[in-house]
């Protein structure tokens, strides 16, 4: 082995690959590095398998294996962050900086005052979409546990599943006690939507925009687990 750091950081670049012990790049990432980023033979990159275990290895027409498989625990808690459907290219910009935050699970859904709806194919083809995002926000944050970006559900069909809390104004601040966390629509939630509410989250005094919120609990949250910031008293 060459003397690399222990942990897949710094500026050398980092890929997903579908077998951590016999690497091989998919065409468009080895495309990426060849002319994006314009490896030459014998540079430096990690793979990760996506699921907690990744390695160095060095480039070339095929990749060599320059270090022992590493495999790093499951973070804990889980966070979860559900975001109510947004328009036009937001969805893909909320899964990218979710995955970048640390987000473990990524739920979008429909709330009543949605404006934006999917239909199955459509819900299809942007889910498969939304994948590939959180896949190349990934290797851009040198992650080694690719998030689950779940299919497009429902506000009540979260709720049926338990563990979710709401933001809302006037919220409990935010506690790795309640780590999945429901984020409404533009227009707001509906009054339908606030009186099945089990527990709210607050993220401040203001007004958030529905993606600005999204990205604010999972900042809080990720510092929270990381240890960053101290969790909130009561006196």
């Amino acid at each position: 082995m060459s003397g690399h750091p222990d942990v897949p950081g710094g500026s050398c670049p980092h890929v997903i690959v579908s077998d951590i012990s016999v690497p091989v790049l998919a065409p468009d990432d080895r495309h990426h590095l060849e002319r994006v980023v314009r490896l030459r033979v014998g540079d430096a990159v990690s793979v990760t398998d996506g699921a907690g275990a990744w390695r160095w290895c060095l480039f070339g027409s095929e990749l060599t294996i320059d270090g022992d498989i590493e495999c790093v625990a499951k973070p804990s808690p889980r966070i979860s962050i559900a975001f109510a459907l947004v328009k036009g290219q937001k969805p893909e910009m909320v899964v990218q900086k979710l995955t970048e935050l640390g987000v473990d699970e990524i739920v979008p859904f429909v709330a009543d005052r949605s404006v934006v709806r999917w239909d199955v194919e459509r819900s299809r083809k942007n889910s498969e979409r939304l994948r590939r995002v959180a896949a190349e926000a990934s290797m851009q944050s040198r992650r080694v546990w690719l998030p689950v970006v779940r299919e497009v559900t429902t506000f009540s069909s979260l709720l049926a599943e338990g563990g979710f809390v709401v933001a809302d104004r006037n919220g409990d601040a935010p506690s790795l006690l309640n780590p999945s966390v429901m984020i409404g629509p533009e227009g707001g939630w509906s009054e339908q939507e606030r009186a099945q509410f089990t527990g709210v989250m607050g993220l401040g005094p203001g007004v958030l925009r529905a993606e600005t919120a999204s990205f604010a609990a999972a900042s809080v949250l990720s510092a929270l687990r990381a240890g960053l910031i101290a969790p909130a008293t009561t006196t």
